[in-house]
């Protein structure tokens, strides 16, 4: 009978690189990572709930025990605690109506400062039109003899 000649594994194209070795390795480095992370977080996990579920045990059980006292005490704490809460008001508005007070006398003492010492509004006005005028003089100035420059330049 007719002898089968075997090729290697790499003349079929079977190397060891392959991307499906890879894959497996990594997945199996994936893996391996996952279960260390959910063996450390877990316990973590556990901990937290714990102590959240404490936590509520603790809330109700004080509700429980301060509920009675609110009832006693509420002809008390009632109006003290809306005396406070208007107390704390009308500081923060009077706060602010004198910062407002400030900064608008501060505004209009710097107005009569700009108009007693620059003049009247209209001469302020003509004074920036003639610093308009003036600059604008200047530049067409400059480009008249830039372009005068440029015609003997090229005159010569």
């Amino acid at each position: 009978m007719a002898e089968l000649h075997r090729l290697p594994l790499h003349h079929y194209g079977y190397q060891q690189n392959h991307p499906i070795n890879t894959h497996f390795q990594r997945q199996n480095e994936h893996s391996t990572s996952k279960i260390l992370a959910v063996l450390t977080l877990f316990p973590i996990g556990g901990v937290f709930f714990l102590l959240s579920g404490l936590i509520l045990t603790g809330t109700l059980i004080g509700l429980t025990i301060a509920t009675p006292v609110f009832v006693i005490f509420s002809p008390i704490i009632v109006p003290a605690m809306l005396i406070i809460a208007l107390a704390v008001t009308g500081f923060l508005t009077s706060g602010a109506f004198g910062i407002t007070a400030i900064s608008s006398l501060g505004y209009i003492v710097n107005y009569f400062r700009r108009k007693s010492g620059g003049g009247s509004v209209q001469d302020q006005l003509d004074y920036a039109k003639r610093r308009a005028q003036d600059t604008a003089g200047y530049v067409g100035m400059k480009v008249k003899d830039v372009g005068h420059r440029t015609q003997e330049a090229a005159r010569a």
